[in-house]
């Protein structure tokens, strides 16, 4: 019996933290970017759209702040737009945390970087 306490403490512990997206260490802004595409999905008929998302992590691979859009290319109104950067946010989010190696970490945070999503997904 104290043994099953013991695991379903584990347990709960487990669940409540964190699962990088990717588990290696990241050591260059190639890989960050590339980690950042892979959770990437264009919106269905989202022609041939784009959102540049600018933003900064802390060292712990979460951001600081909401990313925030710098440009925007897709057709339509106010409202297809708006879905796409929400796709493109929320994409960037479920992405986090990232895994920084010792090095990036140390001259990564508080730098601004830019990402654009594009459609279809390249």
């Amino acid at each position: 019996m104290r043994s099953m306490a013991r695991l379903s403490a584990i347990a709960g512990v487990l669940l409540a933290a964190p699962i990088p997206a990717n588990a290696a260490s990241l050591n260059t802004m190639n890989e960050v970017g590339a980690a950042l595409q892979a959770c990437w999905t264009p919106p269905a008929d989202s022609g041939n759209a784009s959102v540049t998302l600018s933003f900064s992590f802390k060292r712990d691979g979460t951001l600081i702040g909401p990313p925030k859009p710098t440009a925007i290319k897709v057709s339509g109104d106010d409202k297809a737009r708006q879905a796409y950067v929400d796709a493109a946010t929320a994409a960037l989010r479920n992405c986090l945390p990232l895994s920084f190696s010792p090095a990036l970490a140390q001259g990564i945070a508080g730098n601004v970087f830019t990402l654009q999503f594009n459609s279809p997904k390249q």
